[in-house]
């Protein structure tokens, strides 16, 4: 009796990693391209667009059968979606406030602390103290520019980081309840449905001009439909401890493109801080994969939103 060979693993760990990095970058990326729709259509305008060109792209690509949906996955999505339209668009208003570094730095204290809380035990709280006293330093460092950051972005980009535990919370019930990804897929039409209004209101027909749709769709690709498929295929062959601390560099990464793209130098105070929340996501991240968290990839690995 023969038994057939295993499929060759074609994806290298070395590949794998760079591959979860080329997606981090991608994603701040992809924010940098929003924020260039903010002087046309404003910080809402550019949300609605990014996540409606998003939701077209996974329509497309996963044309999810709902009309053979439960009541409750339907529910379950149309919240998911709520979630998504509240995170993109805080994140996005607080980028027109403060640097992207400093934004991205203050969202993760969302699923930090969700991934330490989760954890039942203690001395896990730790590395939430940890990150807090890195975003204390990093609000008295300022904006790079010898100005105090402005407190309405940090609360905006606290906000956008309790959606984002709100995103992990319920990507794990989507998750078990549908099948695929046609949870995502109707969950970023619901997105880009509630957003879509107030961008209009906000933006009129500039959402419509030949640019301004090229810069949406450029962010819509860099922010969720590339990362997701690198980050896909490096999963095969990354344990999610290993995933998870890589997901840990993203503030790290955010500040580096914002300094890149963006011209958004930070003081070396908030580099420090950058840090300090870096080292305590990885850790809280590291507890989580031991075990001590409920069996659940995106608990695992803060489930970083990819249509975020």
């Amino acid at each position: 009796m023969t038994t057939a060979a295993p499929a060759p693993r074609t994806t290298s760990p070395g590949a794998a990693v760079a591959m979860v990095l080329g997606a981090a970058v991608s994603v701040q990326v992809g924010a940098t391209a929003a924020s260039a729709l903010f002087p046309s259509v404003g910080a809402v305008g550019a949300a609605a667009l990014r996540l409606l060109l998003a939701a077209l792209v996974m329509a497309v690509a996963v044309r999810p059968r709902v009309l053979r949906w439960t009541r409750r996955q339907l529910l379950l999505s149309a919240a998911f979606g709520a979630v998504l339209a509240a995170m993109n668009t805080s994140f996005y208003a607080a980028l027109t406030h403060i640097p992207l570094g400093v934004a991205v730095t203050c969202e993760f204290l969302g699923p930090l602390t969700l991934s330490a809380l989760l954890t039942r035990r203690r001395r896990d709280l730790v590395w939430v103290v940890l990150a807090l006293a890195g975003v204390v330093v990093l609000g008295l460092g300022g904006d790079g520019e010898g100005g105090a950051l402005e407190p309405v972005g940090v609360l905006l980009a606290l906000v956008a980081g309790a959606c984002w535990a709100g995103y992990v919370l319920l990507s794990a019930r989507v998750g078990a309840a549908v099948p695929g990804q046609g949870g995502l897929a109707v969950a970023s039409v619901v997105a880009g449905a509630l957003v879509l209004p107030l961008g209009a209101a906000t933006a009129g027909a500039d959402l419509l001009h030949a640019h301004v749709l090229l810069l949406g769709l450029a962010a819509a690709v860099m922010s969720s439909v590339l990362p997701y498929s690198l980050e896909l295929v490096a999963l095969r062959r990354l344990p999610e401890r290993t995933f998870g601390v890589l997901l840990s560099l993203e503030p790290a990464i955010a500040a580096l493109v914002g300094w890149l793209l963006l011209s958004q130098g930070l003081p070396l105070t908030s580099v420090l801080a950058i840090a300090v929340v870096v080292v305590a996501s990885a850790g809280a991240t590291a507890a989580a994969s031991r075990g001590q968290v409920p069996a659940d990839p995106g608990l695992a690995t803060h489930a970083r939103p990819l249509d975020g």
